[in-house]
């Protein structure tokens, strides 16, 4: 038997196609507005396939257009772009779409680099030079294989625990399931197996590994069934935080179409993951009870805690395809930010929410001290630093509560979530507010 090919349901852009033939020598703000258009679009498309949102997409597309003496409008989405470019006489449209959206942070620093360095030496070469520069950077495919994209999501699950009350038996079951189960994500999705499917499979797989490394510990060791309350923690690598975050920014900007299928995005998520999770809690005998208290001076708690942020952020940098350098700027970043807001929790009985607010603040203000000794997009530091603090244990109590139909703790989970959600990118915000005059003004 044949096998049989899988046609593709996008089909791919001929960028090619869209220079002007024999002007490979002409520079190209001298050619025609099809051509320049080609490259305000296409570069606006590899934006949006990293991950970063409709302001800064659009914000780089003008500063191509501006430089090539044409104006161009764009209506930006989670995967598509429809854009239009004027040249005083004619008009170009064009309509782009993704196949798939995600997150890649070390792309997203070519694409800056290329757009700072457009003005001083892309204006003087010709379309077709550009067109070969962007498919060098369209080559990017990922610094880490999924061995190392497992470790760094078992590193980040690890940490998580410690940070939502887990101990050391918690760490290592959950460092495993999100080790094997964010390796078999990637697997997947190298293969361009569909998103339902992906997440379905690696959550499945990081609940099973966990409760099979605690039966083993239990049979072994007599480790007490109380442990299993971190078999949350192992599946926490499919939150969505950085599209959660990124619509936030989309909706402070009113750029309602990105903001509204980011979320919606995330929803899908969080739905399915969390779906899955309760599934295999009810098929494994598995319960989201409370931690067992660990008791360690105030000193111990700030320290381990430090330390459990740094290796969180870090390893969620890590599989946003971040350089280990731009990682462990995020990483201090967040373990300073984050450490905070437990602290204002525990110290000062200050609201999960408001804490939340304060600690994405104070993330916003160091990424904007530091953005230009680092060199890298701020986006790309501020995000990361902030995703371990999303919700995703509330988020997951409160799907297994409605699955129970314990309505009322159900609803108490979902409302505190939601609050810590919504108070994530309106610190980022008003610290971009604060520190960013370019984006303090609706223009």
């Amino acid at each position: 038997m044949g096998t049989e090919r899988i046609i593709k349901n996008h089909m791919d852009v001929l960028w090619h196609e869209y220079t002007d033939a024999g002007g490979e020598e002409r520079p190209v703000t001298e050619a025609s507005l099809t051509e320049k258009a080609s490259i305000v679009g296409r570069v606006g498309i590899m934006l949006l396939s990293c991950g970063t949102g409709a302001w800064r997409v659009r914000s780089s597309m003008n500063t191509l257009s501006e430089v090539m003496g044409i104006t161009c409008t764009a209506d930006i989405g989670l995967m598509s772009i429809e854009y239009t470019c004027f040249d005083g006489e004619q008009g170009f449209t064009q309509s782009l779409c993704l196949t798939n959206t995600g997150v890649n942070t070390s792309k997203l620093n070519r694409l800056e680099h290329f757009i700072r360095e457009f003005e001083k030496e892309g204006c003087s070469m010709s379309g077709e030079q550009l067109h070969q520069l962007l498919d060098e950077i369209e080559r990017i495919h990922g610094l880490y294989s999924p061995v190392a994209l497992g470790f760094a999501a078992a590193l980040a699950c690890g940490g998580f625990t410690f940070l939502l009350g887990g101990g050391p038996i918690e760490m290592l079951c959950a460092f495993a399931g999100a080790g094997l189960g964010n390796f078999l994500r990637c697997k997947l999705t190298k293969h361009h197996f569909t998103l339902f499917l992906g997440i379905v499979s690696s959550v499945a797989l990081a609940c099973l590994v966990y409760a099979g490394f605690l039966k083993i510990a239990e049979v072994a060791w007599g480790v007490s069934v109380q442990h299993e309350a971190g078999y949350i923690c192992a599946m926490l690598f499919i939150i969505p935080g950085f599209p959660f975050i990124t619509s936030g920014i989309d909706l402070a900007k009113l750029d309602m179409r990105s903001g509204v299928e980011r979320f919606t995005y995330a929803l899908i998520v969080v739905l399915v993951a969390t779906m899955s999770a309760w599934i295999m809690a009810l098929i494994l005998h598995l319960q989201p009870v409370d931690f067992e208290k660990m008791s360690l001076p105030l000193g111990a708690w700030i320290l381990f805690r430090l330390l459990a942020s740094f290796c969180g952020v870090f390893g969620f940098s890590v599989m946003f395809n971040s350089p280990v350098r731009l990682a462990a700027v995020a990483a201090g970043i967040g373990a300073v930010a984050n450490t905070l807001r437990l602290e204002l929790v525990d110290l000062t009985a200050c609201p999960p929410a408001a804490a939340a607010f304060t600690g994405a603040l104070a993330a916003g203000l160091l990424a904007s001290l530091i953005k230009s000794r680092v060199g890298y997009p701020r986006i790309s530091v501020t995000v990361p630093s902030i995703v371990i603090m999303v919700p995703g244990l509330y988020l997951y109590r409160g799907f297994y509560n409605l699955g129970m139909m314990s309505l009322s703790a159900s609803a108490s989970w979902f409302a505190s979530a939601i609050l810590i959600v919504a108070a994530l990118p309106l610190g980022l915000i008003f610290a971009r507010i604060l520190t960013d005059k370019t984006f303090r003004y609706c223009t």
